[in-house]
């Protein structure tokens, strides 16, 4: 896997990052291109109630076990499998148990905070930025939240204004300035999603 690329895709949330990563992915052969998330290291918050780990800060650089995300990115790139962590948003937990994840050629690692911190931000080959607008992205916030992570619509407005928007604004925003391709519209830009896969294409024939 030394020729391996890696390319991490970043945006606020609701921003349609996770649609990009998964369609360049499913631009490729299972064998060829895997995607790796972020939100999948989140920290294991024990001895704490639910209502409590509702309270938590999870937009927060501190709610991600970074550490664990380096070491899985890192043994990809050597060509060694991973067993992913699987987090549960409805309990804001871990569940018992783990996805395996073998190496590839193209390693897609998808996350808000990606570029955020260094020792994640310099793994990467390729950096792309997904800028949507604001209200766009509450919009499909709020509508994921509801129907895949079973919360109500008050939970979901104090969340965003309590923590998601001044993370976002704090953390996320300015580490726009270190991609090296942004992309407006998030997941309905499929001429930026092309031209990117066709970039991925011809690397690995070069490679």
């Amino acid at each position: 896997m030394k020729n391996c690329i890696l390319v991490g895709v970043a945006g606020g949330s609701g921003s349609g990052k996770t649609t990009i990563a998964n369609n360049l992915v499913k631009a490729f052969h299972p064998d060829v291109a895997t995607l790796l998330e972020q939100d999948a290291y989140y920290k294991e918050l024990t001895n704490m109630t639910i209502e409590e780990k509702a309270q938590v800060n999870f937009d927060h650089p501190d709610s991600i076990e970074f550490e664990l995300l380096k070491k899985h990115i890192e043994a990809l790139k050597n060509g060694e499998s991973i067993e992913r962590p699987i987090y549960d948003f409805t309990t804001h937990s871990r569940k018992s148990g783990t996805v395996k994840i073998n190496p590839t050629k193209i390693i897609i690692v998808e996350g808000i905070l990606i570029f955020a911190v260094p020792e994640i931000r310099e793994l990467f080959d390729v950096k792309i930025f997904v800028d949507t607008d604001a209200d766009e992205m509450i919009l499909r916030r709020i509508e994921r939240d509801i129907n895949e992570r079973g919360r109500s619509f008050e939970s979901i407005k104090n969340q965003y204004l309590t923590t998601v928007k001044p993370m976002y604004l704090e953390f996320c925003e300015p580490s726009k300035r270190y991609a090296d391709v942004i992309i407006p519209r998030g997941g309905k830009n499929k001429i930026a999603i092309d031209m990117i896969v066709s970039n991925l294409k011809k690397y690995i024939e070069e490679k």
